[in-house]
């Protein structure tokens, strides 16, 4: 299992005992709030226009988990408000503004996504691979589900592990406490699982 704080300056990876920090901008961290205020909407759509500015790239904005190399399991997801800051960015790339129809359709999104990266054996080994949150023992589904039917080879490759491939869910936020502790799993079709922890309330 990976277990993953999120701090305002960084994210600390803890694996078997072994401590990696990765260093995030301030501005890329944003709460999961569901109904964030005139100023916090303000505020990430600055920051994504500044982020153009400065030649960051739009996923700057992605709350990321799990390792941070190449051959372990990984993941991101999008709040809101991180979401306005991706737009932001995308359109100030390209010399443009998000409309308030832009904005609106953003803000009035019910889901959150969740994507990962996982690695098996074999080239299907995602199919029909599931997605769950548990929050102190209550198992959250997601809505939708996506995964890679066909893998790609690892930076492993021929060793193991030999593929990865994504997994992709959107939850509810109705369905789902923005605050609490919560452990993501995948679970591929074929045995086996990719846990990662995180505290929803320490993303800022």
């Amino acid at each position: 299992m990976w277990v993953v704080s999120v701090y305002r300056m960084g994210t600390v990876l803890l694996c078997g005992g072994l401590v990696v920090v990765s260093c995030v901008s301030p501005v890329t961290a944003h709460a999961i709030d569901v109904h964030p205020t005139a100023a916090q909407i303000q505020a990430a759509l600055d920051q994504g226009k500044e982020s153009a500015q400065q030649g960051s790239p739009p996923d700057t904005f992605y709350v990321r988990f799990g390792a941070i190399d190449e051959l372990h399991p990984s993941g991101f997801l999008i709040t809101k408000l991180g979401g306005l800051s991706v737009m932001s960015t995308h359109m100030a790339l390209r010399g443009i503004q998000p409309s308030e129809t832009d904005v609106t359709q953003v803000l009035e999104g019910q889901t959150m996504l969740v994507s990962t990266v996982i690695f098996g054996s074999v080239p299907n080994f995602a199919v029909d691979s599931y997605m769950v949150f548990d929050q102190g023992g209550k198992t959250i589904k997601p809505l939708t589900i996506r995964f890679d039917g066909f893998a790609n080879r690892s930076a492993a490759w021929p060793e193991s592990p030999r593929f990865k491939a994504k997994v992709i869910a959107s939850f509810n936020y109705a369905d789902f406490d923005p605050n609490a502790k919560t452990t993501i799993t995948v679970f591929p079709a074929n045995g086996g699982e990719s846990s990662f922890s995180l505290d929803f309330s320490e993303i800022h």
